[in-house]
């Protein structure tokens, strides 16, 4: 059985990219140039089963779908605002251009207001795992859930048999149901890279994105136990993309294994570091990479107690999830 038999829908290209519980932008490739759409809306979203709520993200998902480019190759990402303010969108971590940073409260790139669409256009000046994220009202916007990873892939070939892709994010979660209808997914297929919409549900419960009282913590916007395994086979390298846009660390811990941290926020460490644990902080990436020599399930999970929990609540749930061999 092939390796293309693990994850039927959610990867991508060659080295094997996946993104559990997300999905990767479409593009088209018109005169040289990858063009991508990402869309702002309010949209709900399944936290984990039963919790649903209405946030904001980008192409009817959250975390937005997974940008994928390569090193030194030119880009355009038209960005359609169908939210009730202005916003924008942050390259984060990428060295581009000034007026295409995304800050537009100090000039750098504009206001990009309800209704109206902007082209960001630039060439990817370096590889690695790296994020976008709104960058206006961003204390709001952010913890609403504008967010995405940015994978830049470099010009020779990945080591690594088998890459995940994992954005962290925490929620402050409301018991009152929202006060409007929220939309799930994007009415134009052409533009919507989300591919599972939330289920049906009678209520949809608020977030406060102002609040330091977090009670749902995320890995690709799944909480324990919706978080889709990591699925390996005995013999591989794997590497984990991790970033974070929440307010808070994450110490992400590894069971039966031992990792080298191979890069952070990018670029590559001249020295790779053997850790079972890595503190994950606001606005970091860090890349991993292990051998998948001891066959079993492992937990993969924050390792701050409150935030293996669902509302602070009993069973298991929140920043966790499994890493399982399959044979």
């Amino acid at each position: 059985m092939g390796n293309a038999s693990l994850y039927p829908s959610r990867h991508l290209g060659t080295p094997r990219l996946i993104a559990p519980n997300a999905a990767f932008a479409p593009y088209e490739v018109v005169h040289g140039i990858r063009r991508f759409h990402l869309t702002a809306e309010v949209i709900a979203h399944e936290l984990v089963r039963g919790v649903v709520i209405q946030a904001w993200g980008y192409n009817g998902s959250i975390p937005g779908p997974v940008i994928v480019t390569h090193e030194g190759e030119r880009i355009q990402v038209a960005l359609h605002n169908r939210l009730p303010e202005p916003t924008a969108i942050h390259w984060h971590g990428l060295n581009v251009p000034n007026q295409v940073d995304g800050v537009p409260e100090i000039g750098a790139g504009p206001l990009v207001l309800p209704g109206q669409t902007y082209v960001y256009d630039f060439a990817v000046p370096q590889s690695g795992t790296f994020m976008y994220h709104a960058h206006a009202h961003d204390a709001k916007q952010e913890m609403m859930g504008l967010g995405g990873m940015f994978i830049s892939l470099p010009r020779h070939l990945q080591t690594a048999d088998r890459e995940f892709i994992i954005l962290l994010q925490e929620w402050s979660v409301r018991d009152q149901a929202a006060t409007a209808p929220a939309t799930a997914g994007h009415p134009d297929p052409s533009i919507s890279a989300a591919s599972v919409q939330p289920r049906v549900v009678t209520s949809i419960r608020t977030i406060d994105p102002m609040s330091m009282d977090f009670n749902y913590f995320t890995m690709n916007g799944k909480s324990y136990p919706d978080t889709e395994p990591l699925l390996v086979r005995y013999g591989e390298r794997v590497r984990i993309r991790l970033g974070n846009l929440s307010m808070d660390s994450h110490p992400m811990h590894l069971h039966g294994h031992t990792f080298h941290v191979v890069a952070g926020d990018g670029w590559p460490l001249p020295v790779r570091v053997l850790k079972n644990t890595i503190n994950v902080a606001p606005g970091e990436t860090w890349d991993i990479e292990f051998i998948a020599a001891n066959p079993g399930t492992w937990a993969f999970h924050c390792h701050k107690p409150h935030h293996m929990t669902n509302a602070h609540r009993t069973p298991m749930g929140g920043m966790f999830n499994v890493v399982k061999y399959a044979y």
